[in-house]
């Protein structure tokens, strides 16, 4: 005879994976590195307010060791950026060098130095995905952010990429209040070159912070650009940048996690780790890769990442119906538009975030550093000085175009 089962309570719910990596993992999924802030560009956006060169970047032998510590912790893959990563003489170098030590590598350049040379060599490496930045579908929307010329340079690259027979790159986007009404234009742009639109959120970080109030989108922007990612979603990457959106009611496709500190985080050039790479700031400063026991032991003993790993309770959200949904929003966001953490999103759709930024608590905090070369774009045809009295250039030297001509 059978019994039937004693009860026991609730069946216990098995966890979600947005649940699991609240609590951190071993390794990131995702690591960015940026490689230089030196900058051919002068984006008005640029969240790392990048443009000279830093002297104190790591070394081609230091960063070399930290892609060892990278495939020591199984690290999947690492998004190069900067700056212009490609402008830094040993790129190509660290790049192979990445790929050979199964990291493999995902980098976003603005196309200066995609030739069709560099192109082909890309697309001959099955470990290296490209990200090409374009924040305008015609030139006047792009140039009026990036500058003069900028968009040229990028659909030539994209050209070069496509003749090569490179597979799976990207056009990427940060989402502004000019370029959300080009949507469909960029999808058709992607669709043209046979590549991947990647759409990212524009945070108020770096010189982001003083475009903030006139680039960003408007309420209305917000739900056009929801209901457009719901229809093209499958198709369209976005990096979780929008999870805040999803408290319109359905959740976007994505991990719908603020993941910094978590599963992801950000190595400057000069080494120091911060827990998101959009908040480049003394205040998520989780320690420097120079430091003993290297990046690993950043990653798995930082104070201020063990913090962020801890349960998070919402704060003034945790009442908000929409808070298992969007988690609070964007960390990044938040801080540097003067809202605490545990308060709403500047950007928040049901309206909080935007109650919070009227009443005017606090100020807005400035990044830790500003790397700015000049207040406007440089032209972009490049030729080599040929004058034999120039003195060679130094390692140290701060132009990140150093030995080249700008006309």
């Amino acid at each position: 005879m059978t019994t039937a089962p004693t009860a026991l309570g609730p069946t216990p719910r098995t966890p979600r994976l947005v649940d699991l990596f609240e609590h951190g993992l071993d390794a990131p999924i995702c690591l960015t590195w940026e490689l230089t802030y030196a900058c051919n560009l002068a984006c008005a956006h640029c969240l790392s307010s990048s443009g000279r060169r830093d002297p104190r970047e790591l070394s081609t032998a230091e960063a070399k060791a930290v892609i060892d510590e990278l495939e020591a912790m199984q690290v999947f893959y690492v998004n190069i950026g900067g700056g212009e990563p490609t402008v830094r003489p040993d790129f190509w170098e660290l790049l192979d060098y990445a790929t050979a030590h199964h990291v493999g590598v995902k980098f976003s350049t603005n196309g200066v130095r995609i030739t069709p040379e560099a192109a082909g060599r890309l697309a001959r490496n099955d470990y290296v995905d490209v990200q090409v930045s374009l924040d305008g579908a015609t030139a006047d929307v792009n140039d009026a952010v990036r500058g003069p010329g900028s968009y040229a340079t990028a659909l030539r690259a994209l050209e070069h990429l496509a003749s090569a027979g490179m597979r799976n790159f990207k056009i990427s986007v940060v989402c502004t209040r000019h370029n959300i009404p080009q949507l469909d234009d960029f999808k058709a742009l992607a669709d043209r070159f046979g590549a991947q639109l990647r759409l990212t959120r524009l945070r108020p970080s770096g010189r982001g912070a003083d475009v903030w109030d006139d680039l960003h989108p408007t309420a209305s922007q917000q739900r056009e650009l929801y209901d457009w990612l719901l229809a093209h979603g499958d198709n369209v990457l976005t990096g979780d940048s929008f999870f805040h959106l999803s408290a319109y009611g359905q959740a976007l496709p994505g991990l719908n996690l603020c993941g910094a500190g978590r599963v992801v985080c950000l190595i400057d050039p000069v080494g120091d780790v911060y827990a998101c790479p959009f908040a480049i700031h003394e205040e998520f400063l989780a320690g420097n890769v120079r430091e003993t026991g290297g990046f690993a032991a950043v990653w798995r003993d930082s104070e201020l990442f063990r913090r962020l790993r801890a349960p998070q309770h919402g704060g003034a959200c945790a009442s908000c119906a929409f808070y298992d949904t969007c988690k609070g929003g964007c960390m990044a966001a938040k801080f540097f538009t003067g809202l605490p953490l545990d308060g709403p999103d500047p950007e928040c759709v049901q309206g909080y975030g935007e109650q919070r930024l009227a009443e005017g608590r606090g100020g807005r905090p400035r990044p830790s550093a500003d790397h700015s070369r000049r207040p406007r774009p440089v032209d972009l045809v490049l030729t080599r000085r040929e004058d034999p009295a120039r003195p060679p250039v130094s390692d140290c030297a701060q132009d990140p175009l150093a030995g080249l001509r700008l006309t």
